[in-house]
């Protein structure tokens, strides 16, 4: 039995080597978007269809709680921010005319 424990150890290691993470890691999943912007809109604690008023509104209260000035760390700065990044970039781009408005050409 310990030759079999022995043998396992220096396996996860090689294995640790070669590929840069644990033989564990390898099994669980990255998060998909859709879990990425749920997490987001969890932790800003706004509703699906926020607008970009309440999304900014609610990443201002978070900041204020959690920068370091006030007892927070950087990490949980950079995570507010992240969120705020993906929820905004998630919103339809409302009242943007990709075509613009230019005059024709007078060659």
């Amino acid at each position: 039995m310990l030759k079999f424990a022995i043998i396992l150890v220096v396996v996860c290691v090689m294995f640790r080597w070669a590929f840069g993470q644990w033989p564990w890691q390898m099994l669980s999943t990255k998060p998909t978007r859709g879990q990425a912007v749920f997490n987001a809109r969890k932790l800003l604690r706004v509703e699906d269809g926020a607008s970009r008023e309440q999304i900014l509104a609610a990443h201002k209260r978070l900041i204020a709680m959690v920068h370091p000035d006030k007892g927070g760390s950087n990490a949980s700065v950079h995570e507010a921010n992240d969120a705020r990044d993906l929820l905004l970039a998630e919103l339809p781009d409302r009242g943007v005319d990709i075509g613009g408005d230019l005059p024709p050409s007078q060659d």
